[in-house]
């Protein structure tokens, strides 16, 4: 039995390596020639033989498509005890323009494919209306100057069943990018075809003046493909990609007359309370005013200092300024508040002088200013002095009591003290024991736990699970909100390349995947990331489910 079993194992040896020796095959072929710019091509690349994934190069291909990740398949047949391999390829290519292009020939271990030639044409030469589009625009100002506020608008029109998506997000060197509030749903009318649509607002705020370029957004997704011709019940899907047009603009610098700090904003105010309100100011007596100053389409970070003045006869404690900012119907609202204390000296009138604060009006292009009026303060009463004990008081505190009166406060600043050293005390030992419990203590488990070599081992071995447990540790180390999942995990994808084989990664895990998992694309296309991603916002990728 055991000699039968070795005869098997030697015979399945040599009936597979013989199959891998005899590769003499590679042919490719794309599903559609003409094509349409903006639509997807599906590129087969087909060996006769088991191969590695890693076997193909197509980096020639990325001059003239965006490339997404190839799936890669292989499958045995074994027809009349004759036993046969492939390796497929399937790349999803789009053109970068229209023209007449040549897909290379393949070569693997001198074994080389036939060139297509290829060619792509306008949407416009075709009757077939577009499945999805993008639109970009910006909120129109007369001018627009440095550190001024924009709005850009970036708009998906899609007519079909729109599966998942992923949206980058748009660049403008050396300009801060926020996006403003959730994604908005809606419905639009495009040359008699009615579009679902989903608009995502971004607040850009340029730092440098010249004509600059602000670098659209690229959208790529799945869409169901449904054929009128055939009445099934499962349809397949299919890869889409969109790519708004560039917005062009010239940022005006400062006016060199502007008086004070520059502060672009669409309006400015100034208010104040008082806390007690209504209260009468009374010399010795201390009251709150809180001034308020207010901005439209400014960040909270672009609000300047205020200049406060006070007469002689107050003394004025100021706080710290406290400063917000939110997003309201599509627009920022920054504020910065200041709350000073203030103590009048002296009964009499007071005169509180006026504040006024230059801004630029980006709806008038004009100087404006924003400002407080001047307030005159009648203060009553006498100011409460500090009283100085009289010789009288001097003579009988020394000749009755003064051992007693010293030892007495000796006494209670001594308590005072000792209690005061002890809570410092307590403290300085809360924080010792607390820093020698993180120093002993691992940083985290998603620290302690990643390893690039870990990850590199799944994907070469074919070890899905491996592989997702490398990626969810590497994602908690570098993003926050650490990624709870395959899918959060995504949302932060630096590449659609990466994103497309964490999709491939997670339908590998959970869908009805019969044939193994090949790594070699998801480790390659993860070592092509940026080597630093800011996590403020900002993710480089964010995912789209409409519903």
């Amino acid at each position: 039995m055991v000699t039968r079993l070795l005869v098997v194992i030697l015979f399945s040896q040599l009936l597979f390596g013989g199959a891998a020796m005899a590769f003499s095959s590679l042919q490719s072929s794309v599903d559609k020639n003409p094509a349409m710019l903006g639509e997807a091509i599906t590129l087969v690349v087909t060996a006769d033989a088991r191969l590695s994934a890693d076997a193909l190069d197509y980096r020639e291909l990325q001059q003239d498509f965006r490339v997404m990740v190839p799936a890669v398949s292989q499958s045995t047949q074994v027809i009349n005890g004759r036993t046969s391999h492939s390796t497929s390829w399937s790349l999803t290519l789009f053109p970068r323009s229209t023209g007449s292009f040549r897909i290379p020939a393949f070569t693997i271990n001198g074994i080389s494919s036939t060139p297509i030639a290829l060619e792509v044409i306008e949407q416009a030469q075709s009757q077939t209306k577009q499945d999805i589009f993008l639109e970009a625009k910006l909120s129109g100002y007369p001018s627009v100057y440095v550190q001024q506020m924009l709005y850009y608008d970036v708009v998906i029109y899609f007519s079909g069943d729109l599966q998942r998506g992923n949206l980058t997000e748009p660049a403008l060197e050396g300009a801060e990018i926020q996006r403003l509030g959730p994604d908005v749903e809606g419905t639009a009318l495009v040359d008699g075809v009615r579009y679902r649509t989903i608009t995502r607002r971004y607040a850009i705020t340029p730092q440098q003046s010249g004509n600059l370029s602000i670098q659209p957004p690229l959208f790529t997704g799945d869409m169901i493909d449904r054929d009128p011709s055939r009445y099934n019940y499962f349809s397949r899907s299919k890869t889409v990609m969109a790519e708004a047009e560039p917005v062009r603009l010239e940022i005006k610098p400062q006016p060199d007359n502007f008086p004070g700090n520059w502060l672009v904003a669409g309006l400015v105010t100034l208010t104040e309370e008082w806390q007690p309100e209504g209260a009468e100011l009374k010399a010795g007596e201390p009251v709150t005013r809180i001034i308020t100053l207010s901005a439209v389409d400014v960040a909270a970070n672009q609000l300047p200092e205020l200049s406060q003045q006070y007469p002689d006869g107050i003394r004025a404690y100021q706080e710290q300024p406290q400063s917000r900012g939110a997003e309201r119907s599509g627009r920022m609202v920054a504020q910065k508040v200041y709350t000073t204390a203030l103590i009048a000296s002296s009964n009499g009138s007071l005169v509180l002088p006026e504040i006024r604060l230059p801004w630029w009006n980006n709806q008038t292009n004009q100087l404006d200013y924003a400002v407080l009026p001047e307030r005159t303060l009648q203060v009553s009463g006498q100011a409460q002095q500090p009283i100085s004990p009289a010789p009288v008081i001097q003579t009988k505190v020394q000749t009755q009591t003064p051992t007693a009166n010293h030892w007495q406060w000796n006494y209670t600043s001594n308590l005072l003290a000792g209690l005061w050293l002890s809570s410092l005390l307590l403290v300085g030992y809360l924080l010792q024991r607390r820093a020698s419990i993180a120093r002993t203590a691992p940083t985290s488990q998603s620290d302690a736990s990643y390893s690039p070599k870990a990850l590199q081992r799944a994907c070469q071995t074919g070890d899905a699970k491996a592989a997702a447990q490398a990626l969810l540790y590497w994602g908690k180390q570098r993003f926050q909100p650490a990624p709870r999942s395959l899918g959060e995990l995504r949302r932060h994808a630096g590449t659609p390349a990466f994103a497309d084989a964490l999709l491939q990664l997670e339908q590998q895990l959970y869908g009805q995947q019969n044939t193994p998992w090949q790594g070699d694309m998801l480790y390659q296309a993860w070592q092509q990331l940026p080597k630093a991603t800011a996590t403020s916002q900002r993710s480089a990728l964010t995912a789209l489910y409409p519903e």
